[in-house]
């Protein structure tokens, strides 16, 4: 793994400041937030300057129990290719089911199942397979944990890399809010999983309420999280480690400070003598699929090359971070661009149901630890199961399946609701001034949220949103109903229904 250093996650909110930090090594992007061939200017400086940009997925679901979406393998790829990246990152993680069709708005943590780990396995390698460089899944945080595990986090990561030669992104607070959440011990998992395999480290800031902790990325990074980086570090020497910041952004000087104390962090802990014992497994984890050539590139990354069956994007929306503010860019929901993707565990974070993909074929020359994973039609189907009930639980008011913590699912509703709203009003940053400010908004799309699950992506469900208020007749200000009406036959591109049709559908609704 090339040497990365010191970076930070590239959000538009920051831009200024992140073009001015002194001794920056290299910058992560959102990769569903950006579009090739349409960089954001301070982007492109980077790229110029000759500055690492990784770019990081969010919406790929590899942990479903659906193959992954072709497009957007292609999509990612062609980001990975704009940015002449070294590797691209996605999750240990799912964001959808196909039936029903339902988004989570959020990372959901996969069952450390044998079934799961199947399917995990077999959608990683149609995705190696599929992508023009190196793959690196990340670690989640969660809020709750699954019945019936099989499986310790540290062998779930172990057996995922001996069985496909991904790469590991291990997100230190991530580990923390875990041992917060669901009792693990992060020295535990450092101690079980192969850090040959770690591509990069991820660091954060949260925030601890009634015993739960939330993996904000709005909050400097506490000590105990710097105390895990440290401990990483005295086992292995990180190519890179990346500071995360995706909403209420500080001071440049304050940004500074914080990528400051890492490096000392960092710095300080391969000083102690005898801190980076000899890893493991000292040969190098093997890469399979299309993206292993990629493994012994120069550290510039691959030369362009077109990414077959990729899709661009295109649009104004080019580079918007939607955990903050999205200004004027993303004013019109039906406008082209990208849906804004808010990164891990910071918020919603999926878009639309994946479709069919290929088998993967066998990597004949991988050796053993590649070996042919079984995500057979069983293990999907059982797989599948077990992820719809958890997530029409989770956004569509269905019974919680048996045997998870009750109360930690009512945070989890509580927490996707409270983020979907926050981003629709970022995809569409009017409707909190239609509707008279922020909290009445907030109240509107929380009642209207209820039972009412997103089915496709942010900008469909902030139409939805303004054509569920008008069928009620709301809001009761004449004035701000006008707008409203005005702003929906804008995006929509139709007229509002009639009061006698919205009167009908409010009777039919009632009647159902």
């Amino acid at each position: 793994m090339a040497h990365l250093g010191v970076g930070i996650g590239w959000r538009p909110e920051i831009a200024d400041a992140v073009d001015r930090l002194d001794g920056l090594d290299w910058v992560e992007v959102v990769a569903e937030n950006i579009c090739p061939g349409h960089l954001p200017e301070a982007l492109q400086r980077l790229r110029e300057r000759g500055t690492r940009i990784v770019p990081h997925g969010v919406s790929l679901g590899l942990g479903g129990a659906d193959r992954p979406d072709p497009q957007k393998l292609a999509a990612l790829g062609e980001r990975a290719v704009a940015l002449g990246a070294p590797l691209v990152t996605e999750h240990i993680a799912f964001v959808r089911t196909s039936s029903p069709v339902l988004e989570a708005g959020h990372l959901l943590p996969v069952p450390r199942t044998r079934d799961a780990l199947d399917v995990l396995c077999e959608n990683v390698r149609i995705a190696q397979d599929a992508l023009p460089v190196p793959l690196a899944l990340e670690n989640i945080a969660a809020l709750f944990s699954w019945p019936g595990e099989e499986m310790t986090e540290g062998r779930f990561l172990t057996e995922l890399v001996e069985r496909t030669g991904v790469r590991l992104l291990i997100d230190v607070a991530n580990l923390h809010t875990n041992r917060v959440n669901r009792g693990e011990d992060p020295a535990a998992v450092l101690d079980a999983i192969p850090l040959e395999a770690l591509a990069y480290v991820h660091v954060a800031g949260g925030v601890e309420r009634d015993g739960v902790w939330h993996d904000t990325h709005a909050h400097p990074v506490p000590p105990v999280v710097l105390d895990l980086l440290a401990e990483l570090r005295s086992r292995v020497e990180p190519a890179g480690v990346l500071l995360e910041r995706d909403d209420d952004f500080p001071p440049e000087a304050e940004l500074a400070h914080e990528l400051a104390t890492i490096r000392e962090v960092v710095t300080a802990a391969a000083r102690k003598p005898g801190s980076v014992p000899e890893p493991k497994n000292t040969a190098a984890v093997p890469h399979t699929g299309a993206g292993a050539r990629a493994a012994t590139e120069p550290a510039t990354g691959p030369q362009p090359q077109p990414v077959p069956g990729a899709q661009p994007e295109a649009g104004p929306q080019a580079g918007l971070e939607p955990q903050a503010g999205l200004g004027p860019k993303a004013e019109a929901a039906s406008k082209p661009g990208p849906d804004p993707e808010p990164h891990a565990e910071a918020g919603p974070q999926a878009e639309a149901a994946p479709g069919p993909g290929a088998d993967p074929e066998p990597d004949a020359g991988a050796g053993p630890q590649a070996a042919p994973c079984g995500g057979g039609g069983g293990a999907r189907t059982r797989v599948a199961l077990g992820q719809a009930a958890l997530l029409s639980a989770l956004v569509a008011g269905t019974p919680v399946p048996e045997g998870f913590d009750r109360a930690r699912i009512r945070v989890q509703v509580r927490a996707l609701a409270a983020k979907r709203a926050d981003v629709v009003a970022k995809v569409a940053p009017e409707l909190p001034g239609i509707l008279g400010g922020r909290g009445p908004y907030r109240k509107a799309f929380l009642t209207y949220a209820k039972g009412r699950p997103m089915t496709a992506g942010y900008r469909r469900d902030a139409l939805d949103f303004a054509e569920h208020l008008l069928i009620q007749d709301l809001p009761a200000d004449p004035a701000a109903r006008r707008r409203l009406t005005a702003w929906w036959r804008e995006r929509a591109g139709a007229r509002p229904p009639r009061r006698i049709v919205r009167w009908a559908r409010t009777l039919v609704g009632r009647a159902a």
